[in-house]
């Protein structure tokens, strides 16, 4: 009566899951191109995860929460590694909709992906397209970022100006005191005329020439 039973759930079964079957996905999987050397063999321990991770993405989806590991089956699994399953639903005796499937799926691919240290394109579900993974939320908001750059900013933009104000104050403190040096300088040259060196003229207090003063001048004191 066991034995009877057994045949008759395993023709369910088969019957249910066939290549192409409506509701059925392929999958194919290339763990030698991903590992190298590393790469793990596929066996029954293996389908038993790839089933555990499709109940578990399955329980996600609203209604699905029943789920379990027995109503995912495996059918046509080769050594390449490629194999077509389905997911049924015990209480009909059926397969679930490839819509609900899909979705399931796509909403958990990475975490299958990580299950097996795989990727998209080398886990494929030929009928469901790959998705993108989700974008990470950085770890300091953006506009803790933003703001950071704009304080900076500012900051650079004070700093030049204080650098630009302070070397400009020194340029005109520098020029008045070059002005001084040069009229010292003129002041204190001698002049050479004809190749005798002369005085230079007291443009200010005035210079007698004893030579055209006359005798009273010289001795009449100014």
């Amino acid at each position: 009566m066991l034995w009877l039973l057994f045949f008759l759930v395993t023709a369910i079964h088969a019957e249910l899951c066939q290549p192409g079957a409506a509701n059925a996905f392929k999958v194919r999987l290339s763990i030698r191109t991903a590992l190298g050397d590393k790469a793990y063999a596929w066996d029954t321990s293996e389908e038993y995860l790839f089933k555990a991770m499709v109940a578990f993405s399955m329980r996600k989806v609203p209604n699905r929460e029943a789920t379990e590991i027995s109503h995912v089956l495996l059918c046509n699994v080769t050594q390449r590694v490629s194999f077509w399953f389905v997911v049924t639903d015990p209480s009909k005796n059926h397969t679930l909709p490839a819509v609900e499937v899909q979705t399931a799926i796509r909403m958990n691919k990475n975490r299958i992906n990580g299950a097996f240290f795989l990727n998209d394109q080398t886990l494929e579900f030929l009928k469901i397209p790959s998705t993108l993974a989700p974008p990470m939320d950085p770890s300091v908001p953006i506009w803790i970022i933003i703001f950071g750059v704009i304080f900076c900013i500012v900051i650079v933009a004070i700093t030049l100006l204080i650098l630009s104000g302070i070397r400009q104050r020194r340029r005109k403190n520098k020029e008045p005191s070059e002005v001084d040096d040069a009229e010292d300088k003129c002041e204190n040259m001698n002049t050479i005329e004809n190749g005798i060196p002369c005085d230079p003229l007291d443009m200010k207090g005035g210079h007698i020439n004893d030579a055209f003063m006359t005798e009273d001048e010289r001795l009449t004191p100014l």
